[in-house]
């Protein structure tokens, strides 16, 4: 019987589709990321985000992941765009391939103050990209290799990306369906108003119906899209939407690539007729020669062995991704405030949250008390993010008693008042500011020391 199973499953991937969507995918996230990373690279970020500090917060076991130093970092960057463009070629598909996954998500390692959903998606695409052939069609590696040109490739090469899409847009509309999103509007009766200068719309923009109109809009969409993009009946209406509503969320939040990123893969949705008639238009465009057809019908086949990997691999990716955004029902509070299984959760702006922190550092054997100047140890940004995060607050109370130990005191008591509010909620005090946090260990635990959210005070 279990064979049997396997058998079938092993039948269902093995169908046959044509390589066009993939070439496709390949040439748009190799320009999307070629764009992102020039665009990163001339902002100054580099060094405001990975030079500059001289402390940096390292996701939990991943202390070992370090800034390069400036000459380094500079030319990691200049590693990913040549990636990238060897992506869009389909040149040395798999090395460009392994790299750019590789030194993105280093980068990614680095430092969490910079987390953003669009960065881990970007890493999570280039993942699955290191599995498929998107390199034997359409790309200068068949022109200098013929023989690996191929048509058809197994229907699991174009899947996982659609499954993938699904899964980040479903769970970022799970994530709505909160109290805060659905029943008063929050945080987009905070936002919204900020953009009333905009011509036209921009007084409609005050009105609280506006605000619950796109809580609700929103929530819908998410939850909604990917299974109208997967229906040949509702594809093309429903990529209009993905269009409309990620210029829309670009034009009013700034976030920065994101709406674009996703505009460029969801294309991986439409027929291989479409993705056909895109490269013979690109071929007209670039050669002068359009609707030429492959002289082949080879057909990408995994020796079993390979299969069996492969498969494997993508099983323990679509768990993670299944259960991941799902682990912060594990801990206790709420979850925007306490932020405890909020990241890698395609949670994607839930929140208006800001805060500071004050530090101190106590002597034990003299009691003498030091209060300690954040901005001597931590850039502006950096400082904004760790004061609303707790695991972040931790940290900078294990650097800060490492750093005292170093000036001779013995077990330094670090503790801090951290005060934060919550999409307009008021400021109020974040952690218990009597724990000694030079003591708190990390750990993937609930920490006990962040005080409970009270709506009432």
């Amino acid at each position: 019987m279990r064979s049997t199973v396997m058998e079938r499953l092993y039948s269902t991937f093995d169908k046959k589709t044509h390589i066009a969507p993939l070439a496709v995918l390949r040439i748009a996230f190799g320009s999307i990321m070629l764009v992102s990373t020039i665009r990163f690279l001339f902002r100054g970020w580099v060094y405001a985000f990975y030079i500059k500090p001289g402390f940096h917060f390292t996701f939990y076991g991943f202390d070992w992941i370090k800034p390069l130093g400036a000459f380094g970092m500079y030319a990691l960057f200049a590693l990913l765009i040549v990636a990238a463009v060897l992506i869009i070629l389909g040149l040395f598909y798999r090395v460009a391939g392994i790299a750019f996954f590789i030194g993105f998500t280093y980068v990614e390692l680095i430092d969490k103050t910079t987390y953003l959903n669009h960065y881990y998606f970007i890493s999570v695409m280039a993942f699955l990209m290191l599995w498929v052939p998107a390199h034997r069609y359409f790309s200068l590696d068949v022109a200098r290799k013929p023989e690996l040109q191929i048509s058809q490739v197994p229907i699991w090469t174009t899947g996982i990306f659609k499954l993938q899409l699904v899964l980040v847009y479903f769970f970022a509309g799970i994530s709505k369906l909160t109290y805060d999103w659905l029943i008063v509007a929050i945080p987009l009766k905070i936002w919204l108003p900020a953009n009333s200068q905009f011509p036209i719309i921009g007084p409609l923009l005050t009105h609280q119906w506006v605000a619950f109109f796109f809580s609700w809009a929103g929530m819908l969409f998410d939850l909604l899209i990917g299974f109208f993009l997967l229906s040949r009946k509702t594809r093309k209406p429903a990529y209009i939407l993905v269009i409309i509503f990620h210029l829309a969320t670009g034009l009013f939040f700034k976030i920065g690539m994101f709406p674009y990123i996703m505009i460029c893969v969801t294309v991986i949705f439409f027929s291989p007729e479409t993705h056909i008639r895109i490269i013979n238009f690109l071929r007209k465009v670039l050669f002068r020669s359009g609707n030429k057809t492959l002289k082949t019908n080879a057909v990408y086949q995994l020796a079993p062995n390979k299969l069996k990997l492969v498969l494997a691999v993508l099983m323990i990716h679509f768990s993670i991704q299944l259960l991941l955004p799902l682990r912060y029902l594990l801990y206790p509070g709420k979850l925007y405030w306490t932020e405890e299984g909020y990241r890698f959760s395609w949670r994607v702006m839930l929140m208006e949250k800001g805060g500071t922190a004050f530090f101190h550092v106590k002597d034990p054997a003299t009691g003498k008390q030091t209060e300690i100047i954040n901005s001597a140890y931590l850039t502006g940004f950096q400082e904004r993010q760790m004061a609303t995060q707790p695991d972040m607050i931790l940290q900078f109370a294990h650097f800060l008693a490492h750093e005292y130990q170093q000036k001779g005191i013995k077990n330094p008591v670090v503790t801090a008042d951290s005060y934060v509010t919550l999409n307009g909620s008021g400021s109020r005090l974040y952690i218990d500011s009597k724990v000694n946090l030079a003591k708190e260990q990390e750990n993937f635990a609930h920490k006990k020391w962040i005080l409970p959210f009270k709506q009432t005070e």
